[in-house]
């Protein structure tokens, strides 16, 4: 059955004239989900999804020749369990302070601050207080590489 033969079926006869009954129009959803469908696996297909592993970088050269002058350096030791050792020599933490003012001669030290790994985070901060009571600026934390 057709549209037109649908919509002849519809007509009502009145005493003044042909009077057509409206039909409700109608909207077939499958072809529209079927072109979806077709747009979705298209779009699908067509991407590409890239994933980042690293970060390109390309890291400076130098050509000079290394340092003659070696650095003085301090190693301020932190144990697990928060004590201190200054160049090998156990210090207490009220005189961490006064050992560092007594090393410092010049501004050209380095402080080494060799930490355990479970270490006390405080522990560690109240090394780097002792070294800014000091004056000493030129800090560096040692690490440990892993041994495959």
């Amino acid at each position: 059955m057709s549209w037109l033969d649908n919509r002849l079926q519809h007509r009502v006869q009145f005493s003044l004239g042909m009077h057509t009954a409206s039909v409700e129009p109608e909207i077939n959803l499958i072809p529209f989900i079927d072109v979806l469908l077709v747009v979705l696996i298209f779009l699908m297909i067509s991407t590409t999804f890239t994933r980042y592993q690293e970060l390109a970088i390309t890291l400076p050269t130098a050509n000079g020749a290394a340092s003659q002058s070696e650095v003085k350096q301090i190693h301020i030791a932190v144990s697990r369990d928060g004590r201190f050792a200054i160049n090998g020599k156990v210090t207490d933490r009220s005189q961490l302070s006064n050992s560092l003012n007594v090393l410092n001669k010049d501004n050209a030290i380095q402080v080494n601050i060799d930490a355990d790994a479970k270490a006390p985070h405080q522990a560690v901060m109240s090394a780097l207080e002792a070294a800014r009571d000091a004056s000493l600026a030129n800090i560096v934390f040692s690490s440990q590489t892993t041994k495959k």
